[in-house]
């Protein structure tokens, strides 16, 4: 039996022989010894009669005591020993039994802690002032239940509310509403290395919690911040399942650099699709370069932190789940010829078209109503020193395409442990993620040539023939039989993610901490494909069966050691922290094809089978490499009386992508914040709430995506004969540069954060200018004195200017309803200030990029020193001429037939990057009920209709179907030519400007009394619903990434619109 059990059976013996016995007095010395309270107990023990019995949960049994006591009596010795607790002793014949005063003895009291509209406040803490270690939490229903002193002071706390301290004084029932604080609900927010409150900020960022997520079903964490946040542009560009969001913030940086911000997941490197979406609690979006400098070369293009759903103090065993179902229908039809319309160009003798006697639906053929469903389970729980959360989340995504499937399970194990007082703290993540989905290409989800066939497949030709075989036409160029090519291959693409990480932080004082966070992720894909002898590929290419393997693995580690001071000095904040990173990163991957296999059972298994491979008629690729990245890094924050804010940071890294001359890098940044508000001469307006201004000033960089692009490197080159016999060469394939070094982007930010009316109406206002400098591009060279024509070097120079604005209100609040809205516009102005410096020249003084494929075979995008990102270049047409050819602006402005084209009359004829992004958000609730309604929209700029320059004209009638608009007439006058060539043109690009109603979300909530099930949430949601827009395409959300923005291309996966039902419980 343990001591404390002895002597609490010591205790109830006490009591047992508790009477009127008489005591008669007893002394003893000791020699001065310095010893516990606990071992004077046993001391006194050792000298005389008596056996002391306690409670060590109502003594403090350590407690360090001087026994120097001589020829005392044992009871006064006792007396001087508990001066200074709250306990006394009661005498019993031989025992000695101490128990506390009357005023200290505990008693049991429950209660419930709500908010102020009376809703039960889950994860409260409740704790004995003076003594953290006594402590409970609330229920799901609010509730409590506690064993403390009567005369104790409870202290109830959450976060966003103010603090309260209770008397017990005997009673067994408390029950307390909690005020919201106005300053804690300063919301914290997210920043490199840290977190700080929304007050404290003197850079652009902007947070976005999970309670004003998008709802619905969503491809990746991306598409929960549409329209949420001014300068952030998020493009979904099809509809296809496996398919991620196109992220622009703040407009084109690079030319070659990676132009996507680097998303930060639970402060390790991941992406958008890292984890599940149902499993993230806040975005963190920082947008200036004055936050993003303690990022370095990774921070060129802003920071995106993923927060996932945490544990909040202690909480019992609590079960959620959500579950909801998808279906989707396309978004629109392009208006192709039916088989009626067909066969009236049949009739008049158009060329190329052909009745077949059938009438065929090409595009119903290929697609299906798909339903797709998610599933999403976690179990969280703890105390004050461990807690757990444990996430699993199965999608099973069906596109509208048939057998365009994808299957994604993600889970999640986070668990958390403080020891002896939150000294040392102890954090471990595990992230798995598995992916499973088809592959209807060589390599990839989709191939859009079963799109683009299906569009133009002739309507009055079938699938198969009476025998059962699929029906091609070979001859045809580009043309083949949708259907087959859908069942004919087969394929599927398998990866899976580990991310294991964890941090150990230690707390030796309350000012002062260091981190240690490890991590390490590994990928690992597989990737197989094979078209069967009936596919198209063995039809008209003799392939004879076609098979392709590939397999990807990666592995990234991270080490970062971390160490913050924060304390206050009067008025005076200050915040230090200083850093180490290291990361490494190892890729490879392999890619093989073969073909003319003996049997279409091998598929993809059995590469070696393929007489094709035997004849060295295959393609193969393998490669490997590796880099690092390493990095200290610092930074001060100073707040003087919550007034004068400022922000420095730097950052010195070095990354191995460089060139031996540049290694290593400098990233400084400097912010200084003014809260207006708080000065004495705004003491008399006091609608206005909160009022700062701030300005930033950063440093950042980027690096190239090849590790290898700095070094001189060599490939193989033709065989040679020497007298010994043929020997293989070598050849260089890149020059070195010694100078190669990171892109260094310069961003200035100037803000104001306002509210008023108590912050009903808040929001922000943030002018920037960003320019890039040393601009990477492949630079055509002499040879000699360089051994390879064209070297990777850093002499151009971009510019972006821009306004973001962000407008919240909350109109209504009443006590059964509310109404919020939130409003945000951003604009932005790219220009190519440079492309060429005093080493490395681009003589044409222009880029060219995106590429009509044939026939035209023509550049769409031309981008100019001095000009802006996203120009198209092509020929104005301004008329028709009687015979239906197109007329054409020469250089000078004139009309010309296009028949006498020049390569100088091509012209800028629109641009196809927004200029500006506008979203309106709304939501409502009524006592349960809630509606949610998301709008947004994009604004100036152009579209080069892909489809329409196809098959809008006549000649192409020889290659399929057409547009049942190919036979009106242009510019109101006559239709094109039978022989007008195809051609890329201004009258195919058209404006792109659009609204749309993307998001409704009505639901209800049913909170229940109940010893299981706590809480039910059901929902419907629809999803790019309804689109207002002059554009006569599928949809005008095109692609906005790379050089050649604006295009709606012709293999296009259709874009959708989604309706959701979905259900949250929780137990």
């Amino acid at each position: 039996m343990n001591k404390k059990f002895i002597r609490v059976l010591g205790l109830g013996v006490g009591l047992f022989l508790a009477g009127s016995l008489s005591v008669n007095a007893q002394k003893v010395s000791f020699n001065g010894e310095r010893l516990s309270l606990k071992q004077a107990f046993e001391k006194i023990e050792s000298v005389s009669k008596y056996k002391i019995a306690y409670n060590t949960s109502q003594l403090d049994v350590n407690k360090q005591v001087v026994l120097n006591q001589k020829n005392q009596d044992v009871l006064q010795i006792l007396s001087d020993l508990l001066k200074g607790t709250n306990c006394v002793y009661q005498v019993n014949d031989n025992y000695i039994v101490i128990t506390l005063k009357d005023d200290e003895k505990v008693k049991k009291i429950k209660g419930t802690i709500k908010d102020s509209a009376g809703e039960p406040i889950i994860g409260a803490n409740v704790i004995l002032k003076g003594d953290a270690t006594v402590g409970s939490i609330t229920d799901i229903d609010g509730n409590y239940t506690l064993d403390v002193p009567v005369s104790a002071i409870l202290q109830i706390s959450y976060i966003g509310y103010l603090t309260q301290d209770v008397p017990v004084n005997g009673k067994q029932q408390i029950n307390i509403r909690l005020v919201e604080d106005t300053q804690q609900l300063d919301e914290v927010v997210v920043v490199g290395y840290g977190t700080q409150k929304k007050g404290e900020l003197t850079s652009s960022i902007s947070s976005i919690k999970s309670e004003t997520f998008i709802q619905g079903s969503v491809q990746d964490a991306a598409q929960l911040l549409q329209g949420k946040v001014a300068g952030l542009g998020i493009v979904m560009p099809n509809g296809d399942p496996t398919s991620s969001s196109q992220i622009v913030l703040r407009g084109i940086g690079s030319l070659k650099g990676d132009r996507v911000p680097l998303v930060i997941v639970d402060g390790v490197p991941g992406d958008m699709s890292t984890v599940a979406p149902e499993d993230i609690e806040s975005i963190d979006v920082i947008k200036d370069g004055s936050a993003a400098a303690i990022y370095g070369t990774r921070g060129n293009n802003g920071v995106i932190f993923l927060t996932t759903k945490k544990m909040k103090g202690e909480i019992p065993v609590t079960i959620d789940i959500q579950a909801y179902v998808t279906t989707q229908q396309i978004k629109k039809r392009l208006d192709m010829m039916d088989a009626d319309k067909y066969r009236q160009l049949v009739k008049q003798g158009k060329p190329g078209a052909i009745d077949y006697g059938y009438d065929t639906d090409w595009l119903d053929q290929i697609l299906r109503t798909p339903i797709s469903y998610v599933t999403n389970a976690s179990l969280r729980g703890g105390n004050r020193n461990s807690n757990y959360i444990a996430n699993i989340n199965y999608k099973s995504g069906q596109g509208i395409i048939k057998r365009s499937d994808n299957r994604v399970l993600t889970t999640r194990l986070e668990i958390n442990h403080s020891m002896w007082d939150n000294l040392l703290k102890f954090n471990l993540n595990i992230m798995g993620k598995e992916q499973k989905y088809t592959a209807l290409g060589d390599g990839k989800s989709f191939n859009g040539e079963i799109y683009r066939n299906a569009l133009i497949n002739i309507p009055t030709e079938r699938p198969k023939d009476d025998n059962g075989n699929w029906i091609e036409h070979p001859t045809m160029n580009g043309y083949m039989n949708p259907v087959a090519a859908l069942y004919e291959s087969n394929g599927e693409n398998k990866s899976t993610q580990l991310r294991t990480f964890g941090t150990v932080t230690l707390t030796p004082m309350d000012e002062f901490f260091v981190k240690a966070l490890v991590s390490r992720t590994s990928y690992n894909q597989t990737r197989g494909y094979a078209e069967t002898k009936k596919h198209i590929s063995t039809v008209r290419n003799g392939k004879n069966g076609f098979a392709s393997r590939g397999t990807t693995a990666s592995i990234d580690n991270l080490l970062e050691i971390t160490a913050q001071y924060k304390n206050n000095f009067g008025a005076h904040n200050l915040t230090g922290l200083a850093g180490y990173s290291y990361q490494d990163n190892t890729y490879e991957n392999y890619w093989m094809q073969n073909w003319d296999f003996p049997s279409d059972q091998y598929s993809y298994n059995n590469m070696g089978a393929g007489a094709a491979l035997k004849r060295g008629e295959v393609e193969e690729k393998s490669e490997k490499n590796k880099s690092k990245l390493i990095g200290v890094f610092a930074r001060i924050n100073y707040s003087f009386n919550d007034r004068y804010l400022a922000s420095v940071s730097i950052r010195h890294e070095g990354a191995t992508q460089f060139g031996a001359n540049y290694k290593w890098g400098n990233f400084p940044a400097v912010s200084v914040g003014w809260n207006i508000h708080n000065e004495e001469f705004m003491s008399s307006l006091r609608f206005i709430s909160s009022l700062k201004a701030r300005l930033g000033f950063g440093v950042t960089g980027s690096i190239p995506e090849d590790p290898y692009m700095s070094l001189s490197r060599l490939t193989s080159d033709k065989n040679l004969y020497t007298g010994s016999g043929w020997l293989p060469s070598l050849k260089p394939s890149s020059n070195a540069n010694p100078n190669l070094r990171w892109e260094k982007k310069e961003e200035w930010n100037l803000g104001v954060d306002f509210g008023v009316l108590d912050n009903r109406i808040s929001g922000s206002i943030d002018l920037y200018k960003r320019t890039t400098k040393d601009m990477l591009w492949n630079y055509q060279v002499a040879t000699p004195p360089y051994l390879y024509q064209e070297i990777l070097a850093n002499a151009g120079t971009m510019q972006n200017k821009g306004l973001e604005i962000h407008l919240s209100a909350i109109p209504v609040q009443t006590k059964e309803f509310s109404w919020t809205t939130s409003f945000n516009y951003s604009t932005n102005k790219n220009k190519l200030v440079a492309l060429s410096n005093e080493e490395f020249q681009l003589k044409s003084g222009y880029i060219e990029d995106g590429w009509t494929g044939e026939p035209i075979q023509q550049y769409t995008h031309r981008i100019f020193e001095g000009g802006e990102v996203g120009n198209f270049y092509g020929f104005k047409t301004i008329d028709i001429d009687s015979e239906g050819r197109w007329i054409i602006e020469d250089k000078n402005g004139n009309p010309k037939p296009i028949s006498e084209q020049q390569a100088e009359d091509k012209k800028i004829i629109g641009n196809g990057l927004p200029k500006h992004l506008l979203s309106w958000d709304n939501s409502f609730t009524f006592k349960n009920f809630d509606l949610g309604i998301t709008m947004r929209g994009a604004f100036d700029y152009d579209i080069l209709n892909y489809p329409r320059m196809f098959y809008e004209c006549p000649v192409n009638l020889t290659r399929g179907n057409l547009l049942a608009t190919a036979y009106e007439p242009k510019y109101g006058k006559t239709v094109l030519n039978d022989q007008q060539e195809l051609q890329y043109v201004s009258y195919f690009i058209e404006r792109g400007n659009f609204w749309k109603i993307d998001n409704i979300t009505i639901g209800y909530t049913l909170k229940l009394k109940n010893d299981y099930l706590k809480r039910i949430r059901i929902y419907a949601t629809g999803n790019n619903l309804f689109t207002f827009t002059g554009y006569s395409g599928l949809d005008p959300e095109v692609n906005t990434q790379g050089l050649n923005p604006g295009c709606d291309e012709l293999g296009r996966y259709p874009s959708t619109r989604s309706f959701t039902l979905g259900a949250m419980f929780t137990f």
